[in-house]
């Protein structure tokens, strides 16, 4: 197990998917990350993807809930509060996604807890930001595709379309941990905490930073769907993706001229650089006739021999079994909880040419609550009180 974070301890209070996967992100990298649920579960236990539930887990809370101790209990009741305030106090981050206002009612709000904890990091992600005139709106991955314009660029002229992924939430997450990461180096050298803010409007904005900076600049296109086959409203033909008679091709950078000779279409020639975005529909409509004629074997031995950039579009049996794929590491399969085979996303970078591992599988809900109890100096009389009274769920129930 990879242990850059070890004795770091996150207190995460996060439902949904960006705020598990961020955090999921310091777990993998040896951060105590202790989930705390209500009592029935946070969203993610109880949905999930294609109806599917493997090792008695949604696929939902299996992509973001892996290394991680779960406590589950009643954040409203006084005593369960009191258990959060014990985890808190020995915490380095607090990290919450409720929406904006929920954690001051708790008598748990940023403020009320740094003027406790000076050192802590209290990382906060939400739909809109902590304030402003949408801060009060839920905030989801489809909706906040719409809304950013990311759906419009991916779609075309016949409609929006968005992202086949939740492109949003897992951006988002990326940037929870990578602030709380920033934060947590400045306390290194300066001793001071302080509030880190992601929000999921700003995250879909910034993975579109290129197309964006393209828009505000200079002239302004009248639309940005993407056009038929080009790959996006700023790219210039033949950049795209085009059907042959028994799959698809992507085609990247590279001179037309090359890739006019891997397909004898030497009309190509005559679009320059220029031509080649203005007149970007014709020459992909070049480009797709020729690749319809034959097979996508038939294809890939011309352009590789031109040396066009390009690759096969994979369908997902095509990925898990890439040669690349497997060599990266980038999924495994881990005994889970209740001891079926899981499969899963492994952390996706190296450190000392080290993968991450997984200590632990995503857990049954509270499975660690007396453990974790102990740790706060609960004696065993007080944590049956807790599991008695409801406040705390008991392990296996």
């Amino acid at each position: 197990m990879l242990n850059l974070l070890s004795g770091v301890r996150v207190v995460s209070l996060n439902h949904f998917l960006l705020g598990p996967v961020g955090t999921q992100h310091l777990a993998d990298l040896g951060a105590d990350v202790i989930s705390v649920e209500p009592l029935d579960g946070a969203f993610q236990r109880n949905w999930g993807g294609a109806n599917k539930r493997i090792d008695d887990q949604s696929m939902l809370f299996l992509a973001g809930n892996r290394n991680k101790r779960s406590l589950a209990l009643d954040m409203k009741s006084k005593a369960g509060r009191e258990v959060v305030e014990r985890l808190i106090a020995q915490a380095d981050v607090l990290a919450e996604n409720f929406r904006p206002g929920v954690m001051d009612r708790l008598g748990l709000g940023c403020e009320t807890l740094l003027e406790r904890h000076p050192g802590l990091i209290y990382a906060a992600a939400s739909g809109f930001g902590a304030d402003g005139p949408y801060a009060d709106r839920p905030g989801q991955d489809l909706l906040i595709q719409a809304m950013s314009g990311l759906a419009r660029i991916t779609g075309s002229a016949d409609g929006a379309r968005p992202v086949g992924v939740s492109a949003a939430d897992h951006h988002g997450a990326a940037l929870f941990a990578l602030g709380i990461l920033a934060a947590l180096f400045r306390r290194e050298k300066t001793g001071k905490g302080g509030r880190v803010d992601v929000n999921l409007l700003s995250a879909a904005i910034d993975l579109q930073v290129e197309s964006f900076t393209c828009f505000m600049n200079g002239e302004q296109p009248e639309t940005v769907y993407q056009p038929k086959n080009v790959g996006g409203w700023y790219f210039a033909a033949p950049y795209g993706i085009y059907a042959t008679r028994d799959g698809e091709i992507a085609i990247s950078l590279g001179e037309i001229s090359l890739l006019a000779k891997a397909i004898d279409r030497p009309e190509l020639n005559d679009f320059d650089k220029n031509a080649q975005y203005v007149q970007r529909e014709e020459v992909a409509a070049i480009v797709a006739a020729a690749f319809a004629q034959q097979d996508t074997a038939h294809w890939v031995e011309r352009l590789n021999a031109e040396g066009v950039w390009h690759s096969v579009v994979n369908d997902y049996p095509d990925v898990v079994r890439d040669p690349q794929v497997r060599h990266n590491d980038t999924f495994i399969e881990v005994e889970g909880a209740t001891g079926s085979p899981i499969r899963l996303v492994n952390h996706p970078i190296r450190y000392d040419e080290a993968t991450a591992s997984v200590s632990l599988p995503p857990q049954p809900l509270s499975a660690q609550a007396e453990q974790i109890l102990h740790m706060l100096e609960y004696s065993d009389d007080e944590i049956e009180t807790l599991f008695d009274s409801g406040v705390v769920r008991r392990p296996g129930t």
